[in-house]
């Protein structure tokens, strides 16, 4: 028959417990070996007795001290990084409900303001409210005005501007015009020339003189001559006056 399944608890006999402390740590300490051996792994084991007496074991590649160190360092770097999860996580939680806070702060703040929700503010918060509305009101205006004035002012100067573009210009055309009116000047004076160069030398204003003075009515006045072939008749010798020549 098989052995029965041993209860584990504290075994009362003082010596039965010492030889199984004994035959346990033995075997404890032979498969902590083993696993080294077989695994190529890095054990150590630490066992006390309850008198206090110290039993160990490190594989044989490593010492106790080592194993030790890389313990504690994994241990640090472990506690750490668990210990900052938790500071963060508590940081953000502490965080969050300071952020809440202020939102709904603000949220209610700007309800006053908008003039919901007054019935449960004091006569004192109500004062405070109107004179922080007094001083926005003020604020408001005076950067209204300030606006007003900056646009003003800009105005002004791009109406100076186009000001003195205009006088520009005015001069431009001026200028324009004045040159305009000596070139046309020139091009009639060069024009007359011209006509003057191309009238004959006998000009009609002449000959028309001549022929209106040859068709004006005459008044004759001479005396007779005695004809050329001796003879008794006689012909007055003729003065010929013009018209134009008996005007007063």
């Amino acid at each position: 028959m098989g052995r029965g399944r041993v209860q584990l608890k504290r075994i009362e006999n003082k010596i039965n417990r010492q030889v199984t402390f004994s035959k346990r740590r033995s075997g404890l300490l032979k498969k902590a070996h083993e696993i080294s051996v077989l695994c190529d792994a890095e054990v150590a084991v630490i066992v006390f007795s309850n008198k206090g007496k110290l039993y160990e074991y490190a594989s044989t590649d490593s010492s106790m001290d080592k194993i030790l160190d890389k313990y504690e360092r994994y241990s640090f770097a472990e506690r750490s990084v668990v210990s900052a999860d938790l500071d963060a996580q508590g940081n953000w939680c502490y965080e969050y409900s300071k952020l809440k806070s202020k939102i709904e702060s603000i949220q209610k703040n700007q309800r006053h303001l908008m003039g919901e929700q007054l019935e449960g503010l004091s006569l004192k918060e109500i004062q405070q409210l109107e004179q922080q509305l007094d001083n926005s009101l003020k604020h408001i205006r005076s950067r209204k005005n300030q606006k007003m004035t900056d646009s003003i002012s800009a105005l002004q100067k791009k109406e100076k501007e186009l000001q003195e573009q205009n006088k520009l210009l005015e001069k431009e055309v001026r200028h324009l015009t004045l040159a305009l009116s000596e070139k046309r000047k020139a091009i009639t004076q060069q024009s007359h020339w011209e006509q003057i160069e191309a009238v004959p030398a006998t000009s009609p204003s002449t000959s028309n003189f001549l022929i209106t003075a040859n068709s004006l009515p005459t008044l004759n006045i001479g005396t007779f001559q005695a004809g050329k072939n001796g003879g008794g008749d006689t012909t007055p010798s003729e003065v010929r006056f013009h018209q134009w020549m008996l005007r007063h």
